[in-house]
């Protein structure tokens, strides 16, 4: 592996909470009484992983591809979207080496909830389960996040370049 060809790219994605809506998280609906605003399934951990993973690779951002203006991505599952970006980076010969993600949120709690998460991602990615890092913190209940007005997600990944097929 010629290490030049190694990529990588960061995430960062927020939305506000709203009542009455599922909370989506890495594909998993997390109990809670209240989910996130948004276009799609507001999976604020899967939009901050897309755009890490489209960054690596020096594509646009999700909001080129998704726009939240196209009706076919109304409430669509940010999965699909992930597989999506998945066969973009592919037809451009990358291969997926890692990802990391960190959810930022006072609750709900996410640790039931994290090997479904992982083996979400790792089958829409197509990589193994431990090369999936998942995991969440607080914001020590400071600012808009600490208030639990939102939440916010944080996304690295490494990629590699691959010869032409």
């Amino acid at each position: 592996m010629n290490i030049l060809n190694l990529r990588t790219g960061i995430g960062y994605d927020t939305h506000k909470i709203k009542a009455g809506r599922p909370l989506v998280l890495c594909g998993v609906r997390v109990p809670s009484d209240f989910g996130l605003e948004g276009h799609s399934d507001a999976d604020v951990m899967i939009h901050a992983l897309m755009d890490a993973l489209l960054g690596a690779a020096g594509l646009f951002d999700i909001g080129y591809y998704f726009p939240n203006t196209d009706n076919n991505f109304k409430n669509i599952s940010s999965m699909k979207l992930l597989e999506k970006v998945k066969g973009l980076l592919a037809d451009k010969n990358y291969i997926i080496i890692n990802v990391d993600m960190v959810l930022i949120s006072e609750k709900p709690k996410i640790s039931p909830h994290v090997s479904a998460m992982k083996e979400n991602i790792s089958r829409a990615l197509q990589i193994d389960e431990s090369a999936v890092g998942v995991k969440a913190t607080t914001n020590e209940k400071m600012g808009h996040l600490g208030r639990a007005e939102g939440m916010a997600a944080y996304a690295s990944a490494l990629i590699y370049k691959g010869s032409s097929k």
